[in-house]
């Protein structure tokens, strides 16, 4: 586990009009986007509504944690699991991300966003690749939030992945088993220089990780909220950070109440 980092906001006049302590937000936030077929079928529109209407969602976000200060936020995009939904589904999906790719690199490079992405990209479909390596390429040297787009992504994945580099590096004698530990695992995994998330949000009432970021979320903080990812947007964003600062975070020690 990377040692939880303490993190004061990038405006605290905008935290504190919103009730937050500017001194103890969440250095990184990780999102499970779930319930955009739920949202499209409650108004009787085909699933693709629900997905274009999370576009939204996500600039509402992203927004939220740039302006904030907030520097990493992860968004879980495609699973490795969701190659099994109708392949026209699948196929509008990989569209989505080349459109908002193009539509949006200009404005988060303006600011300051840097733009990465984890997950087994190559098997990607080229057009998806080329356009995400471009907006990489484009906001490599930013610095003010990082977004990470998990993209063909699955937790048990990464950290087999992790396992096979390890192992071909412990064959060529470029490490030893000896000295392994937590540490120098993590530097396998696919985000290797973020840390750990602090908060996990997952949209739409479900009670899972859905095989994402098995390892890294070891001690986030959990909040479920019953709203559909499409409806969540800046207010829903604050509730959930103001839900983080009423926690205590003790990483296995007790309570300093207790003491």
């Amino acid at each position: 586990m990377r040692a939880p980092l303490t993190h004061s906001v990038g405006n605290p006049e905008k935290a504190g009009r919103h009730g937050l302590d500017p001194a103890r937000l969440p250095s990184h936030i990780a999102i499970i986007m779930d319930g955009n077929g739920r949202w499209a079928k409650k108004r009787g529109l085909p699933r693709v509504a629900g997905h274009k209407e999370a576009m939204e969602s996500v600039r509402a976000v992203v927004r939220g944690c740039r302006e904030a200060g907030i520097p990493y936020l992860t968004l879980y995009t495609f699973s490795s699991e969701n190659w099994r939904r109708p392949r026209a589904e699948v196929s509008f999906l990989m569209r989505l991300l080349v459109t908002y790719l193009r539509k949006e690199v200009r404005e988060l490079h303006d600011e300051g966003v840097k733009i990465t992405a984890i997950g087994r990209l190559e098997e990607l479909p080229a057009p998806a690749r080329a356009e995400l390596k471009r907006a990489m390429d484009r906001t490599r040297s930013n610095r003010r939030l990082t977004l990470t787009l998990a993209l063909n992504y699955g937790g048990r994945n990464e950290i087999l992945d992790a396992a096979r580099a390890l192992a071909r590096d412990a064959s060529r004698g470029r490490l030893d088993l000896k000295a392994l530990d937590e540490k120098a695992f993590s530097g396998y995994l696919y985000q290797s220089t973020a840390p750990d998330p602090d908060l996990v949000i997952r949209t739409s009432g479900e009670y899972r990780l859905s095989n994402f970021l098995l390892w890294q979320a070891a001690y986030s903080e959990l909040y479920i909220t019953p709203v559909l990812w499409p409806d969540f947007r800046g207010p829903q964003l604050i509730a959930a950070l103001k839900d983080f600062q009423s926690r205590e975070r003790r990483f296995g020690d007790i309570s300093a109440r207790r003491r």
